[in-house]
């Protein structure tokens, strides 16, 4: 029998990440001393519960939780500064977010909003917990420095993402395709009907299953 605990990463082999997710946060109020401590404990956790099992990578796994140790000081400190460069990008992908919204009543994904700014899908999705609550598009913007803002806890969200990930390496690969087309991408049935060589009938009947396959996974 496979001994997984054997097989798990050693934390001190990647402390390469927490040094990349530390330095994200760096001049911001709090030592980088106590980020680095606190990535460290982010990253223990990651590798005592990776599933080796799962098909995604420990690097993949371990930076999201290792993120939310680190936001977990600057929650428990009251405060996070946000840098005016970051609170310009958020208000971009805000005014982008909406715009989309609008035209397909769809979210867009974070890969279509870092593609439209210029950006990574990690630096969309930190630049909008930055800025939680939603900054207004049309408050003034003309002040200096930094602005103090609460930051909610993306700790759920973070916790959805991997349990979203590891499901869909579970699927096959034109079921994955199926969804990816459909929920990333945001193509209608017959457009990903015409892709994977399939009928708009026989999309509709697997997406179904598909869903509700994710959901029981889900919630296990």
């Amino acid at each position: 029998m496979k001994n997984r605990k054997a097989d798990r990463p050693h934390p001190e082999d990647h402390l390469g990440l927490v040094h990349l997710c530390a330095n994200r946060f760096r001049n911001r109020g709090i030592a980088y001393e106590e980020l680095y401590s606190a990535g460290c404990e982010g990253l223990v956790k990651a590798a005592n519960a990776f599933d080796t099992e799962r098909g995604v990578q420990f690097s993949t796994y371990a930076v999201p939780v290792i993120l939310g140790e680190i936001k977990r000081v600057f929650r428990e400190s009251g405060t996070v500064h946000v840098s005016r460069g970051l609170r310009e990008l958020a208000m971009k992908i805000q005014k982008i977010r909406e715009e989309a919204l609008k035209e397909t009543g769809c979210e867009p994904p974070l890969s279509v909003l870092a593609q439209k700014v210029d950006s990574t899908p990690e630096e969309v999705s930190m630049a909008l917990c930055a800025v939680s609550p939603t900054v207004s598009l049309t408050a003034p913007d003309d002040d200096e420095g930094q602005t103090d803002i609460a930051v909610e806890s993306p700790d759920e969200q973070i916790s959805d993402k991997i349990a979203l990930r590891q499901v869909m390496a579970l699927l096959e690969p034109k079921d994955k395709a199926l969804l990816e087309l459909r929920y990333y991408k945001n193509l209608t049935q017959v457009k990903t009907a015409e892709k994977l060589g399939m009928t708009q009938v026989q999309v509709s009947r697997r997406e179904k299953k598909l869903l509700l396959f994710l959901r029981q996974e889900l919630l296990k």
